[in-house]
């Protein structure tokens, strides 16, 4: 995982790996590792190598179209390393205009009574605008 914001006593990192992905599904009681696959599955398909590269050159630039490509996802942890809410947020520099972004608690509970702050404190940090009737996908009317 690679760190994020602080945001006392809280600290928000990006899961970038299948294996950091299956942890925080199986900390939150979630699907998170589902859609990290897929997503990481289409970036992966989507990538073509620069046709100039020699076949041993393949690669290079790979793991940074996969990051540029899909969504971020995101892991909200306490001061012990408790997970406390999953982002899923769009590729780096395209506009939440364009990508729900989903923000849900352990067990796909609504995270923003508890960590609004932190959740309003990581949109500033990118640029996002992250309110609880769009990125809740589970509020009742």
């Amino acid at each position: 995982m690679q760190f994020v914001l602080d945001v006392p006593p809280k600290t928000w990192f990006r899961i970038e790996t299948a294996g950091e992905a299956a942890l925080e599904s199986q900390l939150m009681q979630h699907a998170v590792e589902k859609y990290f696959q897929q997503a990481y599955d289409e970036a992966v398909a989507s990538y073509a190598p620069p046709a100039n590269r020699r076949y041993i050159e393949q690669s290079i630039g790979r793991t940074a179209h996969i990051q540029r490509t899909m969504p971020m996802f995101m892991t909200l942890r306490d001061g012990e390393g408790k997970g406390l809410a999953t982002a899923m947020l769009p590729p780096e520099g395209e506009s939440e205009a364009h990508f729900r972004p989903i923000i849900v608690g352990p067990n796909n509970a609504d995270p923003f009574p508890e960590h609004g702050e932190a959740i309003a404190a990581l949109g500033a940090h990118l640029g996002l605008k992250l309110e609880p009737a769009r990125c809740y996908p589970y509020r009742r009317r």
